[in-house]
C-alpha cells in the first residue's frame, strides 16, 4: 500500500514537472511591421566622428524638422524643432560630458532614425 502511493506520488510530481515549461509556444506567426517606411533611402551623415569642441554637423538628403539628442540613460540634452525644414543643421551642444549620446532625426514626412556618437573633450 505504502509503495502504491509512493508510486503514485512520484507519478503526478513527475507530470507535474513536465508540464512546466520555461518558453512559451505561440499559436500561428506574429505579425511583422513593414520597416520599408521608416528606413528606406534615407542617409544621414554626422561628422566630426568623434564629436569634439561641442558641436558637430547633420547632413541628410531629406528634410530634417526636429533633432534631439540624448545621453546613454535617456535624458535630453538638446531638442530643437525646425519650423523650415533643412538638409544641413549644425549643432552646438551646451557643455556636454564625455561618453556616447543618441541622435534622434525626424524628418518632415515622419520617418525617424537614431544615429550613435560619441563625444570627447576638447583639446
Amino acid at each position: 500500500m505504502k509503495r502504491s502511493l509512493l508510486f503514485i506520488f512520484l507519478l503526478i510530481f513527475t507530470l507535474t514537472l513536465h508540464g512546466q515549461k520555461d518558453t512559451i509556444n505561440l499559436i500561428g506567426a506574429p505579425a511583422q511591421k513593414d520597416f520599408s517606411r521608416e528606413t528606406g533611402n534615407v542617409s544621414v551623415s554626422i561628422y566630426p566622428v568623434p564629436v569634439r569642441d561641442n558641436s558637430f554637423t547633420i547632413k541628410t538628403n531629406r528634410d530634417i524638422s526636429f533633432v534631439k539628442i540624448t545621453n546613454i540613460i535617456g535624458q535630453d540634452v538638446f531638442r530643437l524643432r525646425y519650423n523650415d525644414p533643412q538638409q544641413l543643421i549644425k549643432i552646438i551642444l551646451e557643455n556636454p560630458k564625455r561618453g556616447m549620446y543618441l541622435v534622434t532625426i525626424i524628418f518632415s514626412d515622419g520617418i525617424r532614425v537614431v544615429k550613435k556618437i560619441m563625444v570627447e573633450q576638447s583639446e
